[in-house]
């Protein structure tokens, strides 16, 4: 038998049928379920008097359209309390156990947190989503992928998916992090090296001694930005730090049955001498604190470096590109990025709003105060979990000393579904995974950095290497 990758592995263990040009049928084993694309599933299912195939595969939470504060007063933006309400009428009509709703669950958050949280993606499985940064959980060694709406209620009806099979490529970061550069660090300098389109028609593995170095948080985190590089999955081969994460979770399989299920996912790694159709090796000491700059997660350098200016570039497209993000930024080329002052800050998304997030953003913030010309800082947590861990260990005090907001969890500012929103012109650093225009609300200006970098700018007003405070 020939050497397989992880992708091999993952996509050939669940393919019910294959034709002749290639397309599959491939069974999918967890489905996570929100508010924002399944309403018109659920719709179709009711149309069509279908059922759903395995109502026990689905996972289901509230998250986008769900307020961070004021939760007393409910859900006040018609829209959002609609496509809530909605979930909450569909996942009784269709007897889905496994759901966290809205105020109700101390357990809701972003479905990409709940998710594994829960112990709901194991190794092996098949993860699929209504949300394109369904690749976090390929953390877990999964093949994880967002999916669009009729594709949604293709699964729910099916349990499979229609699907053909994307190329391997390897990414390999090699050597040892420099203190304070993070996961998401590794992740934006990636972006920058390969650019958008370059994991394009790949699932991605991510290995090498910083991956295998990076804790399960921090894996989520690479594999979430994953779709950013253009790949439709990113994946990490399961180790002793994937097994750790998992056992006891609520949904892991126990006694027997773990042990049985620890033999299988040990398997699920790469063989020796897999083929992949293409390598990227990247070395550790490259890596330093990144910060995006323009309206693409390709626009980032270094926090010692300058905006790029266009004298190098040929590319008459991406010269283009270059001056209209110069305008929608408010910036000008061949400035320092640490000149750059901050209207907003944003820590959480299910990028960066897990508890080792945060935890990284008090070791910052403890002792010091956000900057008088710093509009807003908000910290969201993931989950209710999250908030409640955080709180048991203090952290929601230091951030409300310093003079941040401490949220309820959610979506919140990544995207801008719910009242938190970054005014027009306003420039906010952001822990989220998406900077193009107008993520964050009408005319916002998004820089993405890790939580260290955030929380540093709340503390000074502008751009600054964390590890200098």
């Amino acid at each position: 038998m020939s050497a397989k990758t992880l992708y091999d592995k993952l996509w050939d263990s669940h393919v019910v049928k294959q034709e002749d040009d290639g397309t599959v049928l491939l069974y999918i084993d967890r489905h996570l379920v929100h508010e924002v694309t399944s309403p018109q599933a659920f719709e179709g299912l009711k149309l069509a008097n279908r059922r759903l195939w395995r109502a026990s595969s689905i996972i289901s939470t509230a998250d986008h359209n769900t307020p961070t504060h004021n939760w007393d007063k409910g859900i006040l933006d018609p829209i959002s309390k609609l496509q809530v309400d909605t979930l909450d009428e569909n996942v009784k009509a269709f007897k889905i156990k496994n759901y966290f709703p809205f105020i109700l669950d101390k357990r809701q958050g972003i479905v990409h947190v709940v998710g594994p949280e829960e112990g709901g993606t194991l190794p092996g499985m098949t993860v699929v989503c209504g949300d394109s940064h369904t690749s976090t959980h390929g953390a877990l060694a999964t093949l994880a992928h967002g999916i669009g709406t009729s594709e949604v209620e293709h699964v729910m009806a099916t349990q499979c998916l229609v699907a053909k099979k994307s190329n391997n490529m390897k990414i390999e970061v090699n050597g040892h992090l420099e203190e304070g550069v993070t996961a998401k660090d590794v992740a934006l300098y990636i972006i920058g090296q390969i650019g958008t389109a370059g994991g394009t028609g790949y699932a991605i593995e991510f290995t090498g001694e910083v991956i295998r170095g990076l804790s399960i948080e921090g894996r989520m985190t690479l594999c979430n930005l994953a779709i950013e590089a253009g790949a439709r999955s990113g994946m990490v081969a399961v180790d002793d730090i994937t097994l750790n994460y998992l056992k006891g979770r609520p949904f892991v399989p126990k006694g027997e049955d773990w042990d049985k299920a620890v033999m299988y996912w040990k398997t699920l790694v790469s063989d020796e001498g897999a083929y992949f159709d293409k390598v990227y090796t990247f070395d550790a000491r490259d890596i330093k604190p990144q910060v995006t700059w323009g309206t693409s997660p390709e626009m980032v350098i270094a926090i010692d470096e300058t905006i790029p200016g266009l004298e190098n570039i040929t590319d008459p497209v991406k010269k283009k590109s270059y001056e209209r993000a110069y305008e929608y930024m408010g910036i000008e080329p061949n400035t320092p990025i640490t000149e750059l002052a901050v209207d907003v800050v944003f820590i959480g998304s299910c990028t960066n709003s897990r508890i080792e997030d945060l935890r990284s953003v008090a070791e910052v913030v403890k002792g010091k105060s956000k900057a008088d010309s710093v509009k807003r800082v908000l910290i969201v947590p993931g989950s209710g979990l999250v908030k409640e861990e955080a709180e048991k260990e203090g952290l929601d005090k230091i951030f409300k000393e310093a003079g941040f907001e401490w949220r309820e969890p959610g979506c919140s500012m990544c995207l801008a579904m719910n009242d938190d929103k970054v005014g027009p012109k306003e420039r906010c650093a952001s822990t989220s995974n998406r900077n193009f225009e107008g993520r964050q609300g009408a005319l916002s200006r998004t820089h993405l950095v890790s939580p260290q970098m955030a929380a540093a700018a709340a503390i000074v007003g502008h751009f600054i290497d964390h590890r200098k405070l």
